[in-house]
């Protein structure tokens, strides 16, 4: 569990009333609320534009069809924010947890054929919400808890039975942590999280440049939208099949002690899982690849942002490369 929040800061300093872009909430929970996708705005009225969520609907019943056409299973995914789960810990601030966006989505493919190949997270995070903190307190993310139950619903929607023995693999002891919320304020805000480490017969096979460049100078998690891997998995009890992930940083391409990821979980259940920091599809790859399975997964907050078409993730890695060279 998370526990133990405090506020770093040197004797007589006080603390900091607010971050414009973070709520305080009760008991030390920070949300984002701001950002460049205006964050609170999307949960107000008329909060994300009607055109938005069609374009959505569309976008996703062509996925589907494009899958099929490919003999690939499509299943979508939205990472819900902390404001759509957990409304009661914000304090009173003014929003309409039920205009959030991923909820408003769903109702629009309730007629879609789109609608069977969609993973809601909101109801099982909200249903399990007081049990366990399933975010961290000081970070948009998830804590491994809540990585364990995303990654059960994405395994029952593919038809498979997560694996259950994961806890038990479980290494590395709590540990203090200043999540991406957390180190927007001076002094920064910390917390203590339990690891998200766990051993794995998963191996990365292949990474791209825009990863080895990062590792290179000892930064390799800070390789983020262009990041490309693969992972082979040879234990007797992974699942013979291939999945390709196309994620953000919910499904970060290595794991992190802190906060948790989709990928090494999914790494731990497949033969073979490939992992593109893109939320966008590289149809070009899906079909080189072959895989049975691909699962799109999106941060709540990044929906305003409509996906590209005609991407590649090679060509996206080459240009994060020239920005950071430039």
């Amino acid at each position: 569990m998370n526990e133990g929040f405090t506020i770093a800061r040197a004797p007589g300093v006080p603390a900091p009333d607010h971050h414009p872009d973070v709520h305080v909430g009760r008991d030390g929970w920070l949300f984002l609320i701001g950002g460049t996708n205006s964050v609170l705005r999307q949960y107000r009225d008329p909060g994300m534009p009607r055109a938005i969520l069609w374009r959505w609907r569309r976008i996703l019943e062509a996925r589907v069809r494009r899958c099929a056409g490919l003999g690939i299973r499509y299943a979508h995914v939205v990472a819900p924010e902390k404001l759509t789960v957990y409304p009661q810990a914000s304090d009173a601030l003014a929003f309409d947890p039920e205009r959030a966006p991923v909820l408003r989505l769903e109702r629009w493919l309730r007629l879609s054929p789109a609608r069977r190949h969609w993973i809601d997270l909101v109801r099982p995070f909200r249903a399990r919400a007081a049990e366990a903190p399933l975010y961290c307190r000081t970070d948009s993310h998830w804590t491994f808890a809540g990585y364990l139950l995303a990654y059960g619903e994405i395994c029952r929607h593919l038809g498979l039975a997560p694996r259950q023995d994961i806890l038990r693999r479980r290494i590395g002891s709590p540990a203090p942590y200043a999540g991406d919320l957390g180190l927007k304020f001076d002094p920064i805000r910390r917390e203590t999280v339990e690891s998200c480490l766990f051993e794995t017969s998963a191996r990365r096979i292949h990474a791209n440049r825009l990863v080895t460049a990062f590792e290179a100078e000892g930064r390799g998690q800070a390789a983020h939208i262009g990041a490309h891997v693969v992972y082979r998995n040879d234990s007797s009890e992974a699942d013979p099949r291939r999945l390709v992930l196309f994620a953000d940083s919910y499904g970060h391409h290595t794991s992190t002690p802190h906060t948790g990821s989709l990928t090494p979980l999914l790494a731990d259940t497949f033969r073979e899982v490939h992992v593109l920091w893109s939320t966008s599809i590289d149809w070009g790859y899906l079909a080189r690849v072959k895989p049975d399975f691909v699962v799109s997964e999106i941060a709540e907050r990044f929906m305003i942002e409509l996906p590209q078409t005609g991407f590649n993730i090679e060509k996206l890695a080459d240009l994060a490369l020239a920005r950071r060279a430039g």
